[in-house]
């Protein structure tokens, strides 16, 4: 989640600096000109004060001069064009001595703006990327009331551009830190919003593998995620209870009919002495009783251990493995079906009493559907974090269908409803496996048969 949210919200807050870098950028350059463009009004200002005095009557020229020797220095230490033209364009004094008004563009607006006796308008903004760009500044020299000439400078924008540039850089540089910033404290946001989802998330995982009494610390994180928190906890414990008073009743309702079925089936037996040998009438009466009999041990079974919980410890897996096949190995052999094992120097998490139960349902169920002459093969193998158990049948295998049921509380394939069992051995292991943190998983096996891989932790829960 934080993946998805995380991205969302650096986007924003890209979008939330840039809207306010890009204002400040424009600004900045507008600033930066701004404060060109009056120290060349004040310049002109300056020079329309001298050439006031010049006139046409100044025979020996000692204004002009004056005036010209101004241009000159300005020219030199800064080199700006400046100048003082007539009305009619005409030069009075100008810096370099060569250079005239322009005829077209900025310049020519500006001056004829000077010439109605308003300071021309603040000229178009220059930008960084602009290398030819010039500032033009005209204001007009007003004698009796009257426009007389212009001052008319024409600067170049090279230290105006790189002063800009500068500023740009320097809200460049704040905007990254800020993003940086941004970034942390997004990182520290969804951290903080997130962390009690993820726990929840966890919370919720053990509960559906069997953890029941896993909860959730209603702390830290947003206001409803915390009252998500203790809400799910009132869940979880009123499942975990509703789970208890199920599996009470099924041990009790077990443990409370097997007295009675006992007596029952004694006195099936005593009824069969009086009874003709081979009657098929109290065969049948026999052989149900005892099924009976096993559905209500497998369901004791079930209720002891989904209720248990497991006493976890580094096992053997391998040599655990091979004294389960040595075990049944009889049985194989009774029914014509080959047992083999392969098997490595395994260590992993487990109940040995709880996973050798859950082996022997797995086992007894592979070896109750593989026809004479055929093979199961049960394998230990590591693989990373974890270890397996893989048991391999010959059997006529499952549909996709049944595959998705295999498993469930007295679940039989339709087509196996023959073979001797109640239906809860698989069950059994499930719950025997999920309380020690392990798993077992069913797939089909090519060319036919079962395949049951049952996984164990390697690491320490």
């Amino acid at each position: 989640m934080r993946t998805r949210l995380l991205p969302l919200l650096i986007v924003l807050m890209a979008g939330v600096l840039l809207a306010l870098g890009f204002p400040l950028a424009v600004s900045t350059a507008a600033a930066q000109q701004q404060r060109v463009v009056v120290d060349r009004i004040d310049d002109t200002v300056r020079f329309a004060a001298l050439a006031q005095f010049v006139t046409e009557t100044d025979r020996r020229g000692e204004r002009r001069s004056t005036l010209q020797g101004q241009l000159n220095r300005y020219n030199t230490t800064y080199g700006i064009n400046a100048g003082v033209f007539d009305r009619d364009g005409g030069t009075m004094a100008s810096a370099p001595e060569n250079w005239r008004v322009p005829k077209t563009g900025e310049g020519f607006k500006a001056f004829n703006e000077a010439l109605s006796g308003r300071r021309s308008q603040d000229p178009p903004q220059v930008w960084p990327w602009q290398t030819d760009g010039r500032l033009v500044v005209a204001s007009p020299v007003v004698r009796d009331g009257d426009v007389v000439a212009v001052v008319f400078t024409d600067s170049p924008t090279g230290q105006l551009r790189a002063r800009i540039l500068r500023g740009w850089l320097l809200i460049a540089a704040g905007e990254a830190a800020a993003m940086l910033l941004a970034v942390g404290a997004a990182f520290r946001l969804t951290g903080w919003v997130l962390r009690p989802v993820r726990i929840l998330d966890a919370a919720t995982h053990d509960i559906a593998t069997g953890q029941l009494n896993s909860r959730v610390a209603a702390a830290g994180g947003p206001p409803e995620l915390r009252r998500l928190a203790r809400s799910f906890n009132e869940m979880a414990d009123h499942v975990e209870e509703v789970l208890e008073q199920q599996r009470a009743f099924v041990a009790d309702a077990s443990h409370q009919l097997r007295n009675p079925l006992a007596a029952l089936l004694l006195r099936i037996e005593l009824l069969a002495l009086e009874l003709p040998e081979g009657n098929e009438e109290i065969a049948s009466v026999r052989t149900e009783g005892k099924r009976l009999a096993q559905v209500l041990d497998d369901l004791l079974d079930l209720a002891l251990a989904e209720h248990t919980s497991a006493a976890l410890r580094l096992t053997d897996i391998g040599a655990l493995a091979a004294e389960r096949v040595a075990s049944w190995r009889p049985v194989a052999d009774d029914k014509g079906v080959r047992l083999t094992e392969h098997r490595a120097a395994v260590t992993a998490w487990a109940d040995p009493i709880a996973l050798s139960s859950a082996l022997d349902a797995v086992i007894d169920n592979a070896l109750k559907f593989t026809p004479r002459g055929a093979e199961v093969a049960l394998s230990v193998a590591s693989r990373g974090t974890e270890c397996t158990i893989t048991v391999v049948d010959g059997g006529p295998g499952l549909t996709d269908e049944e595959l998705s049921r295999i498993g469930d509380r007295f679940w039989r394939s339709g087509r196996h409803q023959n073979i001797k069992g109640s239906g809860l051995g698989l069950s059994i292991s499930r719950a025997l496996l999920s309380a020690g943190g392990g798993r077992i998983s069913y797939a089909h096996h090519e060319p036919r048969g079962l395949r049951v891989t049952v996984t164990l932790p390697r690491t320490a829960p």
